[in-house]
């Protein structure tokens, strides 16, 4: 999997614009213009790094003569003091891109510390991890592709990907069976529909109506195994709602198919990684 650069130079030139505006006050007053440097990313934290050829981009962008050495490529396993990268290029536009890139590399390389966890935590049971639609807005694509890198999967990418009916529109519409016949009338014949459910009984009403996924939201683990057996692979089942790393091996013995989880976008810790200038 690769991310299309088109994207990533969008979302860098944003980065940048909002970081320099027009001039770098220390570093272009302090720094020769032909001044040239040797510097290296290294990992101040032990996970999976991600999103390194993108903040070797980002220096790219600000300098066309620089010249890098990758030891460590996306979704590989790194500890403490591992040197990621090395790279030659002009002096002033790596002070520049420094605060961007590194932004950039530690929080998709937290998102994948984080998804590798969870996945290492489901080994040997049925589950696959996957990431959700909270994500920080115009960030999408490098936190759903730093889940792959991972381990995880991606569940839908926006609202045009399947059809879910979430809790507020099966109580907007007036109920499950409605709402999916509703869909079906409209929707094309590639389209997936996946309903919430909150109790086995609309675990019942979605098999009754031959939902493709269906979601069992905040549920216990014996409620689960429940719907496990009452689905018995006629759809599959997406566990969601208040799973934490404690929690998430139990959730996953239950037999469900997905486990999603928001927290992977939306609130992971940064890994950390630290740029030093060597000459």
């Amino acid at each position: 999997m690769e991310l299309p650069f088109f994207y990533v130079d969008d979302l860098i030139k944003r980065a940048l614009s909002e970081d320099i505006n027009y001039i770098d006050v220390t570093s272009d007053y302090l720094i020769a213009d032909n001044s040239v440097s040797t510097a290296k990313f290294w990992a101040k934290d032990s996970g999976v790094v991600c999103g390194i050829d993108i903040a070797m981009r980002v220096f790219s962008m600000l300098d066309d003569t620089l010249q890098y050495t990758l030891f460590k490529h996306d979704g590989d396993r790194v500890e403490k003091g591992d040197i990621l990268v090395t790279f030659t290029g002009k002096t002033r536009a790596m002070l520049k891109g420094e605060r961007t890139a590194l932004n950039l590399i530690q929080h998709m390389s937290g998102i994948a510390t984080a998804t590798r966890k969870c996945v290492d935590l489901v080994k040997g049971t049925n589950a696959t991890i996957a990431c959700t639609r909270k994500t920080l807005p115009g960030l999408r694509p490098i936190q759903k592709y730093a889940v792959v890198v991972g381990g995880g999967r991606n569940h839908r990418y926006n609202l045009s990907d399947a059809a879910m009916l979430k809790d507020n529109h099966i109580d907007a519409f007036g109920g499950i069976t409605g709402a999916v016949n509703a869909l079906r009338a409209k929707t094309g014949h590639m389209v997936m529909i996946e309903v919430e459910t909150r109790t086995l009984e609309e675990v019942q009403e979605a098999l009754d109506c031959g939902c493709n996924v269906i979601m069992l939201d905040n549920m216990d683990y014996a409620t689960m195994k429940k719907a496990v057996e009452m689905t018995a692979g006629r759809a599959k089942l997406e566990a969601s709602g208040n799973v934490t790393l404690e929690n998430i091996a139990d959730v996953a013995k239950t037999g469900v198919d997905i486990i999603s989880l928001g927290a992977l976008t939306h609130s992971v810790k940064c890994f950390d990684i630290s740029m030093k200038i060597e000459k």
